[in-house]
Protein backbone atom coordinates (compact mmCIF):
# COMPACT_ATOMS: atom_id res chain seq x y z
CA UNK A 1 0.00 0.00 0.00
CA UNK A 2 1.40 3.37 -1.12
CA UNK A 3 1.95 6.12 1.63
CA UNK A 4 -0.32 8.52 0.09
CA UNK A 5 -3.22 5.70 0.73
CA UNK A 6 -1.95 4.85 4.11
CA UNK A 7 -2.25 9.02 5.25
CA UNK A 8 -5.54 9.45 3.85
CA UNK A 9 -7.08 6.10 5.90
CA UNK A 10 -5.15 7.19 8.56
CA UNK A 11 -6.96 10.64 8.85
CA UNK A 12 -10.73 8.83 7.85
CA UNK A 13 -10.23 6.73 10.68
CA UNK A 14 -9.15 9.36 13.14
CA UNK A 15 -11.90 11.87 11.44
CA UNK A 16 -14.29 8.91 13.59
CA UNK A 17 -12.72 8.85 16.87
CA UNK A 18 -14.45 12.13 18.46
CA UNK A 19 -17.09 11.69 16.64
CA UNK A 20 -17.38 7.82 17.97
CA UNK A 21 -16.25 9.63 21.34
CA UNK A 22 -19.12 12.55 21.57
CA UNK A 23 -22.15 9.78 20.78
CA UNK A 24 -20.76 7.40 23.15
CA UNK A 25 -20.80 10.38 25.92
CA UNK A 26 -24.36 11.49 24.76
CA UNK A 27 -25.47 7.91 25.24
CA UNK A 28 -24.28 7.47 28.58
CA UNK A 29 -24.85 10.94 29.64
CA UNK A 30 -28.26 12.30 31.61
CA UNK A 31 -31.68 11.03 30.10
CA UNK A 32 -34.37 12.04 32.00
CA UNK A 33 -37.57 13.21 29.84
CA UNK A 34 -38.73 16.44 30.54
CA UNK A 35 -42.15 18.01 29.83
CA UNK A 36 -42.91 20.04 26.79
CA UNK A 37 -44.27 23.10 28.25
CA UNK A 38 -47.56 23.31 26.09
CA UNK A 39 -48.07 26.92 24.18
CA UNK A 40 -50.93 28.93 25.58
CA UNK A 41 -54.05 29.67 23.39
CA UNK A 42 -53.99 33.47 23.81
CA UNK A 43 -56.54 35.89 23.08
CA UNK A 44 -56.84 40.10 22.69
CA UNK A 45 -59.25 41.12 23.91
CA UNK A 46 -61.04 44.65 23.34
CA UNK A 47 -63.70 46.18 25.75
CA UNK A 48 -64.74 49.58 26.76
CA UNK A 49 -63.84 50.52 30.12
CA UNK A 50 -65.57 52.75 32.26
CA UNK A 51 -63.91 55.99 31.10
CA UNK A 52 -65.65 55.19 27.59
CA UNK A 53 -62.54 54.43 25.99
CA UNK A 54 -61.58 51.12 24.32
CA UNK A 55 -58.79 48.93 26.30
CA UNK A 56 -57.07 45.76 25.24
CA UNK A 57 -55.90 42.62 27.50
CA UNK A 58 -54.28 39.45 26.46
CA UNK A 59 -55.47 36.22 28.28
CA UNK A 60 -55.46 32.58 28.29
CA UNK A 61 -58.02 30.31 27.04
CA UNK A 62 -58.23 27.90 30.44
CA UNK A 63 -57.99 24.56 29.02
CA UNK A 64 -59.21 21.17 30.91
CA UNK A 65 -56.66 18.39 31.68
CA UNK A 66 -54.90 16.84 28.81
CA UNK A 67 -56.60 13.48 27.43
CA UNK A 68 -53.90 11.60 25.05
CA UNK A 69 -52.63 14.14 22.53
CA UNK A 70 -55.91 17.21 23.16
CA UNK A 71 -56.66 19.82 25.34
CA UNK A 72 -60.49 21.08 25.36
CA UNK A 73 -61.47 24.43 26.25
CA UNK A 74 -65.51 24.84 27.76
CA UNK A 75 -67.67 25.17 24.81
CA UNK A 76 -68.61 28.92 23.73
CA UNK A 77 -71.83 29.51 22.48
CA UNK A 78 -71.73 31.37 19.24
CA UNK A 79 -74.74 32.01 16.50
CA UNK A 80 -72.80 31.72 13.11
CA UNK A 81 -69.50 31.64 11.07
CA UNK A 82 -68.48 34.49 8.49
CA UNK A 83 -65.50 34.40 6.32
CA UNK A 84 -64.30 37.92 5.61
CA UNK A 85 -61.59 38.97 3.14
CA UNK A 86 -60.01 42.44 3.52
CA UNK A 87 -58.10 44.28 0.77
CA UNK A 88 -54.94 46.90 1.26
CA UNK A 89 -57.41 49.61 1.23
CA UNK A 90 -59.27 48.40 4.39
CA UNK A 91 -59.26 51.88 6.71
CA UNK A 92 -62.10 52.29 9.29
CA UNK A 93 -62.02 55.41 11.39
CA UNK A 94 -62.91 55.24 14.78
CA UNK A 95 -66.08 52.50 15.23
CA UNK A 96 -67.54 50.21 18.29
CA UNK A 97 -67.73 46.58 17.35
CA UNK A 98 -71.32 45.54 15.63
CA UNK A 99 -71.96 42.69 18.42
CA UNK A 100 -69.56 40.58 20.60
CA UNK A 101 -67.35 38.26 18.66
CA UNK A 102 -64.36 36.59 17.95
CA UNK A 103 -62.25 37.63 14.69
CA UNK A 104 -59.82 34.94 13.92
CA UNK A 105 -56.80 35.82 11.51
CA UNK A 106 -56.38 33.16 8.76
CA UNK A 107 -53.85 35.21 6.04
CA UNK A 108 -52.72 38.44 5.93
CA UNK A 109 -52.93 41.37 8.31
CA UNK A 110 -53.98 44.19 9.80
CA UNK A 111 -53.82 46.35 12.83
CA UNK A 112 -56.12 47.90 15.11
CA UNK A 113 -55.78 51.28 17.24
CA UNK A 114 -57.04 52.73 20.14
CA UNK A 115 -57.66 55.73 21.25
CA UNK A 116 -54.29 56.11 23.61
CA UNK A 117 -52.12 55.46 20.38
CA UNK A 118 -51.70 51.40 21.38
CA UNK A 119 -52.06 49.25 18.51
CA UNK A 120 -52.08 45.36 18.08
CA UNK A 121 -51.58 43.44 14.96
CA UNK A 122 -53.83 41.15 13.75
CA UNK A 123 -51.26 38.04 12.33
CA UNK A 124 -52.28 34.65 10.69
CA UNK A 125 -53.63 32.79 14.14
CA UNK A 126 -54.66 35.63 16.10
CA UNK A 127 -57.60 35.03 18.30
CA UNK A 128 -59.53 39.12 19.02
CA UNK A 129 -62.42 38.76 20.61
CA UNK A 130 -64.14 42.26 19.93
CA UNK A 131 -66.46 43.18 23.28
CA UNK A 132 -65.86 47.05 22.78
CA UNK A 133 -70.22 47.60 21.41
CA UNK A 134 -69.95 50.85 23.18
CA UNK A 135 -68.03 53.89 23.73
CA UNK A 136 -65.24 55.84 21.13
CA UNK A 137 -64.33 51.91 19.96
CA UNK A 138 -61.15 51.57 17.91
CA UNK A 139 -59.48 51.91 14.25
CA UNK A 140 -59.23 48.79 11.88
CA UNK A 141 -56.53 49.27 8.68
CA UNK A 142 -54.80 47.05 6.64
CA UNK A 143 -51.05 46.36 7.14
CA UNK A 144 -48.85 43.88 4.45
CA UNK A 145 -48.27 43.22 1.23
CA UNK A 146 -51.97 41.18 0.52
CA UNK A 147 -55.39 40.99 1.53
CA UNK A 148 -56.79 39.55 4.71
CA UNK A 149 -58.38 36.76 5.14
CA UNK A 150 -60.23 36.11 8.54
CA UNK A 151 -63.29 34.41 10.27
CA UNK A 152 -65.77 36.10 12.29
CA UNK A 153 -67.63 34.44 14.85
CA UNK A 154 -70.28 36.24 16.79
CA UNK A 155 -71.30 34.76 20.31
CA UNK A 156 -74.81 33.77 21.38
CA UNK A 157 -76.61 36.40 23.77
CA UNK A 158 -75.90 35.25 27.48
Amino acid sequence: MNTGRRIAIGIVTLGWIPTLVFVGLHWTGDTHAIAQERTPIKVSRMYTGPDGQTHVEEYDVPLGPQRGATELSEPVDVTSLQFRRTSLDYDLPFHTAPRRQYVITLSGESEVEFGDGTKVRLHPGHILLAEDTTGQGHISRAIGTEDRISLFIPLAEQ
